[in-house]
């Protein structure tokens, strides 16, 4: 099986749209959280993603700050302002399709744990360092996890007690899984590790390998479209830049 792997898509439909044609046909789709938030289009996003099949889909802090779930208190200015518009952009239908999504979910049959967050708080808590993957590496029942969160394409392997820090270095980067670790297929709508291509990653449950992708797209008409909304100018002006 071919497992198309991907999170973060906030609100870029064309971004969403150049990796689902990027990747090609797939035998199944995981979705790691935050369908909406900065971005332009997130009512395209939330029903482009529910029409993927298979599909096991996660609660992300910024859908659950559109749902009052996470108190807006909790996210900056300019993310509060995005986030109440986009409250407005969703239809009742994309609303209830955000409710019912789980923050974590354990899929047996791959001895995988899927979380937005972190395993110790899935909505909130960023694994930007191997000392705290190495905390959520301790609450991990399963041979090995995936997360999103940071929008960084990276992994955390742990190898004879210590955790290792890798980075793909080009699209097409694989690793073997499953390893003992956390795996960060980075962010499809808004990356923030210095490449502004959109980034999944592909599980292929066969090779047992997880690959990495980055695929250009049009920001500057997601920029336009930002900018047309009336959401704040740096969530526009970061996509060029990839921060």
């Amino acid at each position: 099986m071919r497992i198309l792997v991907f999170s973060d898509v906030h609100g870029n439909i064309l971004a969403l749209e150049a990796v689902l044609e990027h990747a090609g046909p797939v035998d199944a789709y995981w979705c790691l959280g935050d369908l909406v938030g900065y971005g332009p289009d997130p009512l395209a996003c939330v029903q482009r993603v529910q029409s993927l099949q298979p599909l096991v889909c996660l609660l992300g802090n910024h859908d659950a700050g559109v749902l009052g779930k996470l108190p807006l208190a909790w996210f900056n200015v300019e993310a509060r302002l995005s986030l109440t518009w986009t409250r407005m952009q969703l239809t009742e239908e994309a609303l209830n399709f955000l409710r019912d999504l789980p923050s974590m979910q354990v899929l047996p049959a791959w001895d995988v744990t899927l979380v937005h967050g972190s395993l110790r708080k899935p909505l909130e808590e960023y694994i930007l360092t191997s000392t705290i993957a190495q905390y959520n590496l301790h609450l991990l029942e399963t041979q090995w996890g995936a997360f999103g969160h940071t929008h960084l394409a990276m992994a955390f392997v742990e190898e004879e007690g210590e955790v290792q820090t890798w980075f793909p270095q080009e699209s097409g980067a694989s690793v073997r899984v499953p390893l003992r670790g956390l795996f960060n297929p980075g962010s499809v709508g808004q990356p923030r590790d210095g490449d502004p291509r959109a980034s999944y990653a592909i599980y292929d449950t066969e090779a047992q390998t997880w690959t990495w992708y980055r695929v250009p797209y049009d920001v500057q008409e997601v920029q336009r479209r930002i900018l047309e909304a009336g959401l704040p100018r740096r969530h526009a002006l970061r996509l060029s830049v990839g921060r």
